[in-house]
């Protein structure tokens, strides 16, 4: 019999291999400084790109002063206990009715984090009996929640309706067998590339099956809408969702989740949720300070609107340059670049100490081999300088990729790698 640690220090893991020469700079970087458009990276100012801080609210005034003030009235303890025992008060369910109206749903219910409550949200939706049919390119917390299921699981190809609708018979005939049912995963914007999911199109498929749908709009609550309610109000079809979920970790700066759906499900849940059940409840502080940031939402359309007065610049800037950034359709920029991974390094060794960007890098696994994504978030707080600066770096590392500046400078990288 092997030692249980054997494997874990002959194999590290796919990008735990790499954490000598990657950790405290390419991953598990340090920023340091308030939290806004210019922070500070290893003593020196960059343009912060990497940070989901969509509508500027980490730092506003108005949120510093709610939230230290909460802070003073309630510590970061209370409430003591999980919702169910003891960890239960009237400003929870004040912030649950005021989320449940701002999506359009009936009820809505509280999350201690996005990551887990989707886990488990997903665990106490489904029996053995039921069909999960969800999007390939699904988030890490829909796809840990989906390893629960101890059912038959279905995945169609990204964003590709033809492929749903195909898994879809296919899960049709397995339920009318185990005589469960199905639900269907999407994510409102796809977070690594910035696509919306095809909510439109997956709702129109429910005159055809039967299936409840379940959408993860991390990224597109609180940017997308006519009133910021998210993909499912961008594109008509809030109403058809059927369990909604939302994270306060990007639009509303904080730490948190919730689902809204039908008050009926959503009572069902809130005693089904092993990991809300089981979990001390939000604290005081993170209720107040997201009653806070709601209400700003709410009512300051103009932290949505500048926000896409820079997505658009930037977008429109670096599309006019020939940058390639896919089929983004939300906030999320992508940067699709042809390089190696030693490549990669340089390059964003280059864009940070030589023109102070500071922006987020996928490389293989994660994305195809011989692709760099450099992944940027405009935010609220940016302004049209951070655009232009930005798009004058991104043209001279551009140039130095071509050049095979980078693959010279790469080349001892590349050499201890293998490639």
């Amino acid at each position: 019999m092997r030692d249980l640690f054997d494997r874990i220090l002959a194999n590290k893991g796919p990008l735990g291999k790499w954490a000598s020469q990657a950790e405290g700079y390419f991953v598990f970087p340090k920023l340091e400084g308030t939290i806004s458009n210019r922070m500070k990276f290893q003593g020196k100012e960059v343009i912060t790109w990497s940070v989901n801080d969509y509508l500027g609210l980490a730092n506003h005034p108005e949120v510093r002063k709610v939230d230290a003030q909460a802070a003073a009235d309630y510590g970061s303890a209370y409430p003591m206990g999980a919702r169910m025992m003891s960890g239960h008060t009237d400003l929870h369910e004040k912030l649950q009715n005021e989320l449940a109206s701002f999506v359009n749903k009936e009820s809505a219910y509280l999350l201690n984090f996005g990551y887990q409550g989707m886990v488990s949200t997903i665990d106490a939706l489904v029996s053995k009996d039921d069909i999960i049919v969800y999007d390939v390119d699904s988030h890490a917390c829909i796809i840990d929640g989906v390893r629960l299921h101890m059912g038959k699981r279905f995945t169609y190809k990204h964003n590709d309706i033809e492929s749903l609708e195909k898994n879809l018979e296919r899960a049709t005939k397995m339920a009318e067998q185990t005589g469960g049912g199905i639900l269907v995963i999407s994510e409102g914007v796809f977070g690594m590339r910035g696509e919306q999911g095809k909510l439109k199109e997956i709702v129109a498929l429910k005159k055809k099956f039967n299936f409840r749908f379940l959408v993860d709009d991390a990224h597109g609550f609180g940017t997308l809408g006519k009133t910021g309610a998210g993909a499912g109000e961008e594109q008509g079809v809030q109403d058809d969702i059927d369990v909604y979920f939302a994270t306060f970790a990007k639009s509303l700066a904080s730490t948190g989740a919730f689902i809204a759906a039908d008050k009926e499900i959503i009572d069902y849940l809130k005693y089904n949720l092993r990991s809300q059940m089981f979990a001390k409840s939000l604290q005081m502080q993170l209720v107040v300070g997201a009653l806070k940031r709601l209400d700003m939402l709410r009512t300051m359309p103009e932290l949505k609107n500048k926000l896409w007065e820079n997505v658009n610049a930037l977008q429109s800037g670096l599309k006019e340059r020939g940058f390639d950034i896919g089929t983004t359709t939300s906030c999320v920029t992508p940067v699709f670049l042809n390089g190696s991974i030693p490549e990669a390094m340089a390059l964003v060794r280059d864009l940070r100490e030589n023109y102070g960007i500071f922006c987020s890098i996928v490389v293989y696994p994660v994305i195809p081999k011989g692709l760099i994504l450099l992944r940027m978030i405009p935010t609220t707080s940016h302004t049209l300088e951070d655009v232009n600066e930005t798009l004058i770096a991104f043209d001279a590392i551009r140039e130095r990729l071509t050049n095979g500046t980078y693959k010279r400078l790469s080349a001892a990288v590349a050499a201890a790698m293998g490639e």
